[in-house]
């Protein structure tokens, strides 16, 4: 997280960091583990009101930001959700405000979406074998005044109380998107497991599902700038929220460290351990930097903004994996059960890693860039 922010910007990563303590404690997260929605839609409001929904939106829709850089102010949130293990649809919601604010369309959503009284899930991901970052073969057809969806889309957080779907998919060699009304005939909506206590995430079929052509956020076939910027911002979320997990299950595993003795001696004396702290430790503050290098990145839409954001989230996928199973194991015995606090971390951080490509797939991603640039 950054380090040199505003009086304001730390005055709100605060306030979410209370709230969060206060309404998502870990007694919450784990009561909640078999709940099918895995968040109360008045917390959900409640959180709105603090400005979790509105930081990508338009003054004009009844957004803005605390500091003039509203990505980088949505990743003081998303490090404190991490830091949390915090419920709630923080990445998809922010998302499709973003791009329908952009598009200057259904502002009645986006107020509803603002004000946190509904919810709308990016439909993005596909089912194997299109499962891979980037791959869109979902089918969006013209029909004169309306268009037609069919295709499958997983997973899908929190589709299962979402009110509308923002469906990214495929018209002859164009991308389209479309704002799908979940009551619209033909869609179907199957939740998924998912180690995370408090996420849920849901299989949505399209089967012939017609709709106006107003119901299209852009141009039919010409929104693949649009997407590839919805991309860039899910994953400015993610890796913040990664790294606020990883950072918790850290400070937790250097406080065991110091309390639990061994042979007469605390754990963080032995040289061994003390190296291997200090290998954690500086992943740690790589993830930090490149995650905030990556935020301010996508907020002034530099050149290198697709690239960073590929870069962070390889990074932070593979050793901030790394990183939290070495706390597991620090922790020894009591680091896998159930009992103690650090598998929620682990947990999120695990489907965080997954979603919108693993590391290896940012990897391909970060050197089909470099290959574009050498053709240029």
């Amino acid at each position: 997280m950054r380090f040199d922010l505003s009086a304001d910007q730390e005055f709100f990563r605060e306030t979410t960091a209370k709230f969060l303590a206060e309404f998502a404690p870990v007694d919450e997260l784990r009561r909640r583990r078999d709940d099918p929605v895995g968040f109360d839609r008045d917390y959900w409001k409640r959180g709105a009101e603090l400005g979790w929904t509105s930081l990508l939106v338009s003054e004009a829709g009844g957004g803005g930001s605390i500091s003039g850089e509203s990505v980088v102010d949505l990743t003081l949130i998303a490090h404190e959700f991490g830091h949390a293990a915090a419920p709630g649809p923080l990445m998809t919601t922010n998302v499709v405000a973003s791009a329908l604010s952009d598009a200057g369309v259904h502002p009645d959503v986006v107020a509803g979406l603002v004000a946190g009284t509904s919810l709308a899930s990016w439909c993005i991901g596909e089912a194997p074998p299109n499962d891979r970052l980037g791959s869109i073969t979902f089918d969006i057809r013209v029909d004169g005044s309306e268009v037609v969806l069919n295709g499958v889309k997983r997973p899908v957080e929190s589709a299962g109380e979402a009110e509308h779907f923002l469906v990214t998919g495929r018209t002859g060699d164009g991308v389209t998107q479309v704002l799908v009304p979940r009551a619209t005939a033909g869609v179907s909506v199957e939740q998924m497991g998912t180690v995370d206590l408090t996420r849920r995430f849901s299989v949505v079929r399209f089967d012939e599902v017609r709709v106006p052509a107003t119901c299209v956020v852009g141009e039919v076939g010409g929104a693949a700038a649009q997407v590839e910027r919805q991309v860039q911002l899910a994953l400015v979320i993610l890796n913040a929220e990664s790294v606020g997990a990883v950072q918790r299950a850290f400070d937790m595993t250097v406080e065991w460290a110091f309390d639990r003795y061994s042979f007469g001696r605390p754990l963080a004396s032995y040289q061994a351990l003390k190296h291997r702290f200090a290998d954690m430790k500086a992943w740690l503050e790589a993830a930090h930097a490149i995650s905030d290098a990556a935020a301010a990145a996508v907020q002034a839409r530099t050149p290198d903004a697709r690239e960073l954001v590929s870069i962070a989230k390889a990074f932070i996928g593979h050793y901030g994996a790394e990183l939290v199973h070495d706390c597991v194991q620090m922790h020894g015995g009591i680091g896998v059960t159930f009992e103690h606090d650090l598998h929620l971390f682990v947990r999120r951080l695990t489907v965080d890693r997954a979603l919108l490509g693993t590391p290896a797939e940012h990897r391909q991603r970060i050197a089909d860039i470099v290959e574009e640039g050498a053709h240029q």
